[in-house]
């Protein structure tokens, strides 16, 4: 698989636990994952686990169809880009968000090594509160 492959898996699965899993199957165990400042789980995470815990699973929790819908993906040798738009319902509100977002991933032999996202976070503030 190509890097840009390795990233598209993570996005284009029939379902988020396909995703999720071509995701663990493609991570370092070291990852390092940074979620924008303004965006409610910013910071940034080291490894799946706390990456599940502090992102993932509030994501689940805390929201009616939260998705990433890729919009194309830009590749150079260990980076690659993928853009779009973030949607999705704050089950605590019940406001709709959608937001353009950008992801840049970065590899190493097949690994992800990290991921740092860009968002228009205060769309999605606007919808928690």
């Amino acid at each position: 698989m190509t890097n840009l492959d390795i990233i598209k898996s993570t996005y284009e699965g029939k379902t988020s636990e396909e995703n999720g899993k071509n995701l663990a199957k493609h991570v370092a165990e070291n990852i390092t994952w940074t979620e924008a400042k303004g965006f409610p789980y910013a910071g940034t995470y080291i490894g799946l686990e706390s990456v599940t815990e502090n992102v993932f699973k509030r994501l689940g929790s805390e929201w009616i169809d939260y998705k990433f819908t890729p919009e194309d993906y830009i590749a150079n040798e260990d980076k690659v880009v993928a853009y779009g738009t973030y949607s999705g319902t704050y089950k605590k509100t019940n406001k709709y968000f959608e937001a353009r977002v950008a992801h840049i991933w970065k590899l190493n032999n097949g690994k992800i090594i990290s991921f740092e996202q860009f968002v228009d976070s205060k769309l999605v503030d606007e919808a928690i509160r």
